[in-house]
């Protein structure tokens, strides 16, 4: 017996089982043990991508296409996954959340997808997390940002399928108070959607704001349904409450609109200080060109000019090289969705989803958006994203960033185990 523990007798073997195997074909008998080859992942690798394609918010779709099919294109090109090809595949999800689950099963069941990707709407988000479950599929949500997905359904509820890739609520909600608690302004205001994501991020920016800057008063809440179009009764019940400070998560097409409107109402030289969550949106700058005031506070969940590296730079060049566009915030998450999967394969030499699920929870990525970490305890991806405010710039035929704030993650990203004393912020470091 030699120092490895192989005696005569097993190298013999071996041997004989080497000369069967030549003797009878290829592949009549396979190796095992000392001599078993790695196996190999077979391919190709399939990705279910579901966003919404139609209707009004089909532009949001359109910018998840560009992203992922340039990641996937750039992938297949140096050698796939793991020496495989991507497939890719779109559906059409709506906003319904009977759609989504339809779309997840038709990706499983019948196209036979390794993966899950897309998803735009919180609700949809929320209703899918435990069809992923019991479809046993990674799902990367990379536009849906409800807290709850990472809170309850994984941290909470122990689905470990479900990570997201894009900044959540907490950009939103509570980096925009630690922005807010800095600005000459003492009183309030929102103009919200009259859904779960407008009553959570307002309530994350009163609450924070409220410790961060005792004293502050919130005046007036204006509630506007999906749909709307006429933001000026809105408007009005604003400028009635005479606040010193609006904040609104209103976004796409809508908030093109109240944008719009609330310049013709004089809303913006009345009230100086206004916050737009989802205002960095490419939809949202494109939509408004110059009509975007300058002077506004918006972000998003990434923003095309940040951070300033060279990985970023390039992916941008590339990105309107290619689409004749800039990236949007969800062809970012969705490009770099395609990299996360390929990295978290090839760690874990499998797609099998458990081994996939252990290789991402607590992966870092390096990405156009920064560096990216998968919380291990809610599958959260951690970066930061720029506040700035707009000014116009000869380079671009839409308002850009001027004066950029960075919050770090950790310090506005509610923490494990999300109840409790010391885990919403503002934190004591």
């Amino acid at each position: 017996m030699d120092q490895h523990g192989t005696t005569r007798r097993d190298f013999l073997k071996a041997g004989l089982v080497t000369a069967a195997a030549t003797a009878l074909g290829a592949g009549a008998v396979k190796p095992v043990g000392l001599w078993a080859a790695t196996p190999k992942i077979k391919g190709p690798i399939k990705i279910g991508y579901q966003t919404i394609l139609s209707g009004t918010l089909a532009g949001y779709g359109e910018f998840h296409k560009m992203g992922a099919l340039m990641g996937v294109e750039e992938i297949n090109a140096n050698g796939g996954i793991a020496g495989n090809k991507i497939e890719l595949e779109f559906r059409d999800s709506t906003l319904a959340a009977p759609a989504c689950i339809q779309n997840a099963r038709y990706f499983v069941d019948s196209w036979g997808a390794d993966f899950l990707a897309g998803i735009d709407s919180s609700g949809q988000a929320l209703a899918l997390a435990p069809v992923v479950a019991e479809l046993d599929r990674v799902l990367m949500v990379t536009h849906a940002a409800t807290e709850k997905l990472t809170e309850d359904e994984v941290f909470k509820k122990k689905i470990k399928q479900v990570f997201r890739i894009c900044t959540p609520t907490y950009q939103d909600g509570n980096a925009a108070a630690f922005v807010a608690k800095d600005l000459p302004a003492t009183t309030w205001a929102t103009i919200n959607p009259k859904y779960e994501y407008g009553y959570t991020t307002w309530n994350m920016f009163k609450d924070t704001l409220g410790k961060l800057k005792p004293g502050v008063k919130f005046t007036a809440e204006s509630w506007a349904p999906f749909g709307t179009t006429d933001f000026r009764p809105h408007i009005n019940t604003i400028l009635d409450a005479k606040p010193e400070g609006l904040y609104s998560v209103v976004w796409a097409g809508e908030l093109i609109t109240l944008v719009k409107q609330a310049k013709q109402a004089g809303l913006f030289d009345k009230i100086k200080h206004v916050m737009l969550p989802v205002g960095a949106a490419m939809d949202v700058l494109e939509g408004l060109g110059p009509d975007m005031p300058d002077n506004i506070w918006i972000s998003g969940r990434y923003f095309f000019l940040y951070p300033d590296s060279q990985r970023n730079k390039e992916f941008v060049a590339r990105f309107h090289k290619r689409w004749n566009h800039y990236p949007a915030y969800v062809s970012e998450t969705a490009y770099s969705t395609m990299y996360a999967f390929k990295k978290a394969v090839e760690a874990a030499g499998s797609k099998e989803t458990g081994k996939v699920v252990d290789a991402l929870a607590g992966m870092e990525l390096d990405s156009p958006a920064g560096h990216r970490v998968f919380r291990k305890e809610d599958h959260q991806a951690m970066y930061e994203v720029p506040w700035g405010l707009t000014k116009a710039d000869s380079k671009y035929p839409f308002k850009i960033m001027g004066k950029e704030i960075v919050i770090p993650a950790k310090e506005f990203f509610n923490r494990p185990p999300f109840e409790g004393p010391g885990t919403h912020p503002p934190f004591k470091n």
